[in-house]
């Protein structure tokens, strides 16, 4: 079985700061809403899997995300998150989703140290990413694509509001080339 990520990133790459993301995009929260949590096929669901600080960052209303299996990596072995299975590596996340019959698509939502694991996975697939403009003063960093993802997909300037303009983008995992 195949995943996605789903990372929000500034022109340096920056995903997050002091615990947050800087940027408030309505628009790209409602992106990430309907691709995470709609699955095409009736009575299934996606999951998603997030680094610990990822769903420690999640307001606590939206812990787990509804309407679909949150599961949680740490290498915490006592950590609990309430309505999320707990896990301690990719592998057994991914194991976790496969032995759920009604999950259809598995994303994984970050943070920093999930996306360099899940970008090095045989497994991974297309990477769906808000490109947000400017510098943000991040503490925290997506790595990046090239060589690995093709831009295959893009929609365009966007702007919510007086927030920062951004981008979705669609990259596909190019194939292995054949020497």
């Amino acid at each position: 079985m195949t995943f996605e990520l789903v990372v929000a990133a500034d022109a340096s790459n920056g995903i997050g700061r002091d615990g947050a993301l800087p940027w408030h995009l309505p628009g790209d929260l409602a992106h990430f809403r309907a691709l995470t949590g709609r699955a095409r096929e009736a009575g299934r669901r996606n999951a998603v899997v997030m680094g610990r600080r990822t769903w420690a960052s999640l307001p606590p209303r939206f812990r787990p995300l509804p309407g679909r299996l949150n599961v949680v990596v740490t290498r915490d072995a006592s950590f609990v998150a309430e309505g999320a299975r707990v896990v301690h590596g990719l592998d057994e996340a991914l194991a976790e989703t496969a032995a759920e019959p009604d999950v259809e698509g598995v994303f994984v939502i970050g943070g920093g140290e999930l996306y360099r694991a899940a970008l090095a996975h045989a497994a991974c697939g297309d990477v769906h990413l808000t490109r947000v403009d400017g510098d943000h003063g991040c503490d925290v960093f997506f790595p990046g694509l090239e060589p690995t993802h093709t831009l295959v997909e893009r929609s365009g300037p966007r702007r919510d509001g007086d927030g920062p303009s951004y981008e979705l983008q669609r990259w596909a995992r190019r194939s292995p080339s054949r020497g």
